[in-house]
């Protein structure tokens, strides 16, 4: 597994405010990897962003060094000045090889996470391998990778208490949102209909919230989230132009400037004063700090969930020992996966050469013999070399797993 390496950028090292500087427009992202991949020599590659983490996993023969994540990410095109990308560059965590695979596997688990225990991270590390997989960045070194990631998470979700009672970011949200006792027919503008907006929802739905309007950079989504709701949808340009007032934002897209500026802020108020609330989850934040600085608003953020987030991990730490050895055991079966595909690999000419050497023996060494059978012993001649061929494929493919994995 030494071709594994990830370059990543956490919560645990980097603020959150500032974490959002690394987040990649995700028109531009499948163009930019592509670059680097080619650029690099990299085999492999997908790249994966959520509220409090930005990394890059890869498949790769290449180095990593410190030198290299510079080059690398002056390549990505983040937009950065020398002094920020040093400042990200000290507090990067790089892993290589066994040390890849554990934080990948810790990563799906929410062991790594602002708040342990919570599942959507297994979610989005799938939809970031998935959406770099259709457009070809990935390959069977990562698939292999991803199998075991899935596997450990599901093990750990299932047989550990680690998400029980589960608290998420979003539920941690919903939680302060709630405490602020808004009422059911608030009007709520919900900005962004990706995944973290659709969890959120379910919440406000299930708390009998019942007036939304949804918007969102492609219209169709916006009308998927907002026919759930019963609300309205709308692009998120229509934001200037909207004048029936609201309670409460909700906001996450991967926009990398502020949606929320004090003019559209101003617009949506349509001359009302009252103290209005804003849910912004997303990295980096969708609102603008001006916006906060001219207006009084109720604000809950990412960053302020990490308290919460603290106690959590307190009350979940007992679970994280039985977590560890589930992410040993699948390690341990992964280094065998492994072994086997390369004998896979290895051996997957042995079938053509075995129907080679089959057919020159029928039609070219015992052709005249083999002519000279009546019909009924050429059918049971058949299923002998049939059987035969079979054996020849299958056993030597065993007996060398076997001799591979007992070494």
């Amino acid at each position: 597994m030494e071709y594994l390496k990830v370059i990543a950028f956490t919560h645990k090292q980097i603020e959150l405010k500032e974490l959002g500087k690394l987040v990649i427009c995700q028109e531009n992202l499948t163009y930019r990897l592509r670059a680097v991949k080619e650029r690099f020599a990299i085999n492999e590659i997908f790249y994966l962003a959520t509220c409090n983490r930005v990394e890059f996993v890869m498949a790769s023969k290449q180095p990593l060094s410190r030198e290299f994540a510079e080059t690398f990410l002056a390549a990505m095109h983040v937009g950065l000045c020398p002094h920020v990308t040093k400042t990200f560059l000290d507090a990067a965590s790089i892993y290589e090889g066994r040390e890849a695979l554990v934080h990948l596997l810790r990563t799906s688990c929410s062991l790594e996470s602002l708040v342990v225990g919570e599942k959507e991270i297994l979610a989005q590390l799938r939809k970031a391998y998935e959406d770099c997989r259709e457009a070809g960045l990935t390959g069977d070194k990562l698939r292999l990778v991803m199998e075991c990631v899935v596997k450990a998470a599901k093990e750990v979700y299932t047989h550990t208490n680690i998400s029980r009672n589960p608290i998420s970011v979003v539920s941690l949200a919903y939680r302060k949102l709630k405490d602020l006792k808004l009422c059911s027919n608030a009007r709520i503008l919900i900005i962004g209909a990706g995944e973290t907006n659709r969890n959120i929802s379910k919440y406000l739905q299930k708390h009998k919230f019942s007036n939304f309007a949804v918007f969102n950079r492609t219209l169709s989504k916006a009308q998927q989230l907002a026919a759930d709701l019963n609300g309205e949808a709308f692009e998120i340009a229509d934001l200037a132009n909207y004048h029936k007032g609201f309670d409460a934002i909700i906001t996450c897209t991967s926009a990398v400037e502020p949606i929320i500026t004090p003019e559209i802020y101003t617009s949506l108020l349509n001359g009302e004063t009252g103290k209005k609330t804003i849910v912004d989850l997303a990295i980096p934040n969708d609102t603008a700090p001006e916006v906060l600085e001219q207006f009084d608003v109720n604000f809950i953020e990412v960053h302020s969930l990490n308290e919460v987030a603290k106690k959590n991990l307190q009350e979940r730490y007992h679970e994280l020992v039985h977590a560890e050895a589930i992410i040993e055991q699948n390690i341990a079966e992964y280094g065998v996966m492994l072994k086997q595909r390369k004998i896979e690999l290895a051996m997957r000419q042995v079938p053509e050469k075995i129907k080679e050497i089959r057919n020159n023996a029928v039609n070219t060494v015992f052709a005249d013999e083999v002519q000279g059978l009546d019909e009924e012993s050429r059918a049971v001649l058949e299923k002998v070399i049939n059987y035969m061929e079979k054996k020849y494929i299958s056993v030597p493919m065993i007996m060398a797993k076997d001799i591979l994995i007992n070494s």
